[in-house]
């Protein structure tokens, strides 16, 4: 059942559908210029990463593609969990959309959030949705909320498991603080729910008519998602699991080693630095990031070279996929619950 104003608010989405691949042209354009800065202003051996990054073991990089994508299946399977959680306690709520359709709508998501700034593809994604199953928009935002906090929690744990074997297997220095920032930004968000879950009446009774009706909508979607929670953190834990895969496998392609502590610390400190809306899809912060973190254990060259072929799958391959699926999501804008 839509919500009152569903299709006004919603009516700025198609601004975005029409501006996504210019944007994406923007976004391309600005990488290359920070890669021509980088490439000018530091003594960094080119020749030698651009001869690993061109000797790429061709087996090995479509492995970490197929593992890259395995994702998309497992965060589906978790989105649609969430949905038929917050579903049981909804009077209101609509049948739930297949889990390919879920899956396609989060590649979607990715891809919009590749191009655009603030993370409009979370928003995006909670629209595609409302607007497929015929929910409320408010709600479904909520469960999108709900998601990314259990990614937050997973991405928390995982790194915490990243520091001890980087710590067993004699890793200088461990990056700890990208840890502590984690754990405070979960606090304040465990903080935040805990407040939802117990203000729910106190602000729909003081709410104007229509924004007490959304809230009512969002919380129901906030809160009621957090249930048969060890499903859900497996779930949760193997979509992640993908992105270490994904990265082991790149420096395999590539030829290099890194201990199995760091290949798992560094996509959680990925998917944390660019769960910041400071640029599109985390770009230029991931990447400086993430070559940082690689040099605890390669050298400079190598540390770039994986980051390049990483980005290529993690980033520029979602750009291509994900452009595909939104082109699709046009031309048959409504999938149903098929």
């Amino acid at each position: 059942m839509s919500e009152p104003g569903l299709h006004k608010s919603a009516s700025t989405f198609p601004i975005l559908r029409r501006s996504a691949f210019a944007r994406a042209i923007v976004t391309l354009l600005l990488l290359a210029v920070l890669f021509w800065m980088v490439a000018t202003r530091l003594e960094i051996g080119w020749r030698d990463t651009w001869e690993m990054v061109s000797s790429t073991n061709p087996w090995w990089y479509l492995a970490a593609f197929v593992t890259h994508y395995a994702t998309f299946a497992f965060r589906g399977a978790r989105w649609r969990l969430l949905i038929i959680n917050a579903s049981r306690v909804d009077s209101n709520a609509s049948e739930i959309p297949s889990y390919f359709s879920l899956s396609r709508i989060i590649l979607i998501g990715w891809f919009v959030n590749s191009v655009a700034w603030f993370r409009a593809g979370d928003a995006y994604r909670a629209y595609l949705y409302a607007r497929d199953s015929g929910t409320s928009f408010s709600r479904s935002i909520g469960i999108v909320l709900a998601d990314r906090v259990i990614d937050l929690f997973a991405v928390a744990t995982l790194m915490l498991l990243g520091i001890a074997a980087m710590v067993v297997q004699g890793v200088v220095n461990p990056p700890v603080r990208l840890l502590a920032a984690a754990t405070v930004f979960l606090l304040l968000i465990a903080a935040g729910l805990f407040a939802m879950s117990r203000t729910r009446n106190l602000l729909t009774d003081r709410l104007p008519g229509r924004l007490s009706k959304a809230y009512q909508h969002f919380h129901t979607g906030a809160i009621g998602s957090f249930g048969r929670m060890p499903i859900v953190a497996v779930l949760g834990l193997l979509s992640w699991m993908c992105e270490v895969g994904r990265l082991y496998l790149v420096v395999l392609a590539v030829g290099v080693q890194i201990t199995w502590g760091l290949a798992v610390f560094v996509p959680m400190a990925n998917g944390l630095l660019a769960a910041f809306p400071l640029t599109p899809g985390g770009l230029g912060v991931v990447e400086a990031g993430v070559t940082g973190l690689l040099q605890l254990e390669l050298l400079v060259e190598a540390a770039i070279a994986v980051t390049i072929v990483d980005r290529t799958i993690s980033y520029f391959s979602v750009i291509v996929t994900g452009g595909f699926a939104f082109l699709i999501k046009l031309i048959r804008p409504v999938t149903g619950v098929n």
